[in-house]
């Protein structure tokens, strides 16, 4: 016991402390995470005596300004990135966007092409809307697709959910991402791209495996009315596809003349910043929203109410989760385990993924792990109590996606992902888990081995 009281050691206290409060309070006592998350930033401030000093101001005190303050930070920095992409995303659904997407691309791979076809779907769709409300969007095709065919149902269940959940680990807008490129200190554009380049050789492998578990396991095909209303107008593929492409187009943009010049022209700063480019996407989507249904502004702004609901749920949860991460920061962690495998060559890429994947296996919740996994990674990584920063063999951004495959292992009980994809699929959770979390296991893996490859051979520094 008194070793675990040595300067040295009680960081680690500290951590594994808060995590199994997080993790007791979310799976055991059904907490809800925003709340878990919060009261579990306070209990790791109380118990760590490595909070910055304010003077004046009692450590008890400390504990508890110091993670609101925190809070208050990070929701500051992605709310309203967070808010419009809930906007993009269902208005793309309302307006039948995202339908014209799906159709166009089926209408382009064909029937024999069905499953590349709603993985594309699943991956472009997942970049500015939520894992949930694409997999919603598009189980309907897929048993549609299956009853018309009479096969290939599990292919198409998980080409969909493997094509979401990797775009959903690894590229913003979705808060996961998000807060890691914040946390990291990456620029938005690079990770953007990084994470559609990084996501094409999984999807690949998705593709893959989808057909080998479609042979070896059968799954009777809802007869359920599970279906989503046809809008009579949609827009054209071109508009469609504009709200989730120009924001993406205008980031990245930025970032690479950035990389390529050293330095952004004013104008396209401006326009390639997050939150300027995001709203470009949300105010095309919502025009097509209200052009399609002919909404009036009061109708469209009232029919905003629950897409806005939603978002500010998520923008909690995501404040909170980078609260508690930042009182893990503070807690010293990052020095200790600098400091304690100093005589072992350690690979970061490696440590970050294994993190990540410890944190969903534990509590269930990919966005929870990547928003803690990357504060830990961000205090190992970042400057020490002297200000040095250690130097990386490789750019951070490896850092940040393999805490993004890292928390795709394991989806199962704990994780409202899995139940999602078993309830509405009506996979039995014997077939999710032979299936789903099978599915995301081997795609973690793949993209472990990947980054460890790709960080020798393309640096990026």
């Amino acid at each position: 016991m008194n070793a675990l009281l040595q300067p040295d050691l009680w960081p680690f206290v500290v951590l594994f402390s808060g995590v199994a409060l997080v993790v007791y309070l979310i799976t055991r006592l059904n907490f809800h995470p925003f709340v878990a998350l919060l009261v579990s930033a306070v209990f790791v401030g109380l118990i760590s005596p490595a909070l910055p000093e304010v003077a004046g101001q009692h450590h008890l005190v400390s504990a508890i300004e110091l993670p609101m303050s925190e809070f208050g930070t990070v929701s500051g920095k992605i709310a309203w990135v967070i808010v419009l992409a809930a906007l993009i995303g269902v208005a793309m659904m309302e307006s039948g966007a995202a339908q014209k997407i799906v159709s166009g691309l089926l209408s382009v791979f064909g029937e024999r092409q069905a499953a590349l076809a709603l993985l594309v779907s699943g991956f472009v769709l997942s970049i500015p809307v939520f894992f949930d409300t694409v997999f919603f969007l598009l189980i309907p095709l897929a048993i549609t697709l299956a009853l018309k065919t009479g096969k290939h149902y599990v292919l198409y269940v998980m080409a969909i959910g493997g094509g979401a959940g990797i775009t959903h680990s690894l590229i913003p807008p979705t808060p996961g991402p998000m807060i890691m490129a914040q946390s990291l200190d990456v620029d938005l554009g690079i990770t953007i791209l990084a994470g559609l380049s990084a996501g094409i050789l999984p999807a690949i492998l998705v593709l893959m495996l989808a057909k080998q578990l479609n042979k070896n396991i059968s799954v009777a095909v809802p007869t359920a009315d599970k279906h989503v209303a046809a809008v009579p107008n949609p827009p054209h593929l071109l508009l469609a596809i504009l709200p989730v492409a120009l924001p993406i187009i205008l980031i990245a943009t930025a970032s690479v003349v950035s990389a390529v010049s050293g330095g952004v022209p004013g104008w396209i700063a401006f326009a390639g910043d997050k939150n300027v480019a995001m709203f470009a996407g949300a105010v095309i989507a919502l025009w097509l929203w209200a052009k399609t249904l002919k909404l009036g502004t009061k109708d469209l702004w009232q029919a905003a109410d629950r897409p806005l609901e939603v978002a500010g749920i998520i923008v909690l949860i995501t404040g909170a989760g980078g609260a508690f991460g930042a009182m893990i920061r503070h807690s010293g962690i990052g020095n200790a385990i600098g400091a304690a495998t100093a005589g072992f060559n350690v690979n970061h890429i490696f440590l970050a993924w294994l993190i990540a994947a410890v944190m969903k296996t534990a509590q269930g919740s990919g966005t929870v792990a990547m928003i803690t996994s990357a504060a830990i990674m961000a205090s190992i990584i970042g400057p020490d109590a002297a200000g040095v920063e250690p130097v990386l063999a490789y750019h951070p951004v490896y850092i940040l996606l393999a805490i993004g495959f890292g928390s795709m292992v394991i989806s199962w009980m704990n994780d409202s992902g899995f139940w999602i994809v078993s309830r509405m699929s009506g996979l039995s959770p014997r077939q999710a888990l032979q299936t789903w979390t099978l599915l995301l296991a081997v795609v973690g893996l793949l993209g472990l081995a990947q980054l460890l490859v790709l960080s020798r051979l393309f640096p990026l520094l």
